[in-house]
């Protein structure tokens, strides 16, 4: 079901305000007319969206929020009905990113980027849909990536988190029709590389830069797919269309992309340049205020990247037949 009233006159909780994808949707909000409540750990940053969203001629809250406390995020979604009245959507957007082989990451980064990006939507939902309830409906948004859809390598925590966060809507928008609420939808996004300063601030132990794989989309293309949303809301919905297009190398041949995307991914999300190890942003907060990341360079057309995950499919495959004739040569 879409909201219970126009875009214009409702109220939006966004989690991860402070840059990227949740700075550039509180944005796209404000330009729609929407009252915008903006959470992150970053106050400086959220104040900075605010005056943004102030100019673009929306009212703005800032509420403070670390994500992984769930009375926090009970708090925050109090501090929105107070202001506001009522509570007509909620975006879950916060979270962090460790990089690096699984067996290497720090099992504390591990289970802290689970806290924020699985458990942190987790809170957000429990403490949106008794206020979402309350309007007479409303909409939720997962912003869960295309890793909630295929995997990447270096990225195994967030890749866990994210098939977590696509399995959980699954389930509440079920448990939903079964109690009679069907009046709130879930949705879930799935978008490809995006220019957001994800990249630049995730813990690293991999030795090496990081960069996000091309092609890289704009920020604002996500937060048009989620104001769609909003409007007209439907199960998934994919932002960019490498997302769309791995996707369905995936469903289609799962072992052939998973060897290619490993292909690619690995020889593309690493720099020449050496790094020493970090923890980024996943226990300090690192929010500027800014939707971009700065890897505009990035931004390469589909087809070039299509061409080399094609390369690496055709690559996986000749390794594919080339294996199973060893092992009937074996038999025999």
């Amino acid at each position: 079901m879409p909201l219970a009233r126009p875009l214009r006159d409702s109220t939006v909780v966004i989690t991860g305000a402070s840059s990227g994808i949740g700075t550039a949707t509180a944005y796209a909000l404000a330009r729609s007319g929407c009252r915008v409540v903006l959470a992150a750990r970053t106050e400086p940053a959220l104040q900075r969206v605010a005056q943004g969203c102030a100019e673009l001629g929306a009212q703005a809250l800032v509420v403070p929020t670390d994500i992984t406390d769930p009375a926090a995020v009970e708090r925050l979604a109090a501090s929105a009905v107070d202001r506001f009245g009522r509570i007509d959507a909620w975006v879950n957007n916060a979270a962090v990113g460790v990089v690096g082989l699984f067996d290497e990451i720090p099992v504390t980064e591990f289970r802290r980027v689970l806290e924020v990006d699985l458990l942190g939507t987790a809170y957000g939902m429990r403490a949106a849909l008794p206020h979402l309830a309350a309007a007479g409906g409303g909409v939720v948004v997962n912003n869960a990536s295309v890793l909630a859809e295929v995997a990447m390598p270096y990225q195994s925590a967030y890749n866990a988190a994210k098939h977590g966060i696509r399995g959980l809507a699954d389930t509440v928008r079920q448990e939903l029709r079964l109690t009679g609420r069907g009046a709130i939808s879930i949705c879930t996004v799935l978008p490809a590389a995006i220019d957001t300063p994800f990249f630049r601030h995730a813990a690293n132990h991999t030795g090496r830069i990081l960069a996000p794989p091309p092609p890289v989309y704009p920020p604002e293309l996500v937060a048009e797919t989620i104001v769609r949303l909003l409007r007209r809301p439907r199960r998934e919905a994919y932002a960019g269309g490498a997302a769309r297009l791995i996707g369905l190398q995936w469903r289609l041949a799962p072992a052939l992309a998973e060897r290619a995307l490993a292909w690619y991914a690995g020889r593309t999300q690493l720099g020449l340049a050496v790094r020493p190890p970090s923890a980024g942003n996943v226990f300090r907060p690192a929010g500027e205020g800014i939707p971009v990341g700065g890897w505009q360079g990035r931004r390469r057309q589909l087809i070039r990247m299509t061409a080399a995950l094609g390369l690496a499919a055709a690559r996986s495959a000749v390794d594919t037949v080339a294996a199973f004739a060893r092992q009937r040569r074996e038999v025999r």
